[in-house]
């Protein structure tokens, strides 16, 4: 079963806290400007995920990739949301292609879009 949002942020917190203070539940609260009670809900689930931009603060207060914990969030990034406006259908059929395919043709496929080996 997949952890939700908030008992993974947990997890990497505490899995950093010991070895390092400064990933105390306050500090971490600071650092992306909320209220420690309210990161302690949403570590327990009783909290819907904060914003994509506080997200993208807590990846990087964590040291994660900001697009997997919005994923995690049931959130996209507001960039590859723009994409895909643009071309729904497109994008929409070329996800569903995707979802099957095994990690190797994934990864050759993304260094073909990004060198332009068409």
């Amino acid at each position: 079963m997949m952890k939700h949002f908030g008992e993974y942020v947990r997890e990497r917190r505490e899995e950093l806290r010991a070895k390092n203070p400064e990933f105390s539940l306050r500090k971490i609260a600071a650092r992306i400007d909320v209220e420690p009670s309210y990161l302690s809900k949403v570590e327990r689930g009783e909290q819907p995920p904060p914003s994509e931009a506080k997200i993208k603060l807590l990846a990087e207060a964590l040291g994660e990739d900001p697009d997997a914990l919005l994923a995690m969030a049931g959130k996209i990034s507001s960039d590859l949301q723009k994409a895909i406006l643009q071309r729904p259908q497109l994008f929409a059929e070329l996800i569903r292609e995707m979802k099957n395919m095994p990690d190797h043709a994934m990864l050759r496929l993304v260094r073909e879009v990004r060198d332009g080996n068409w």
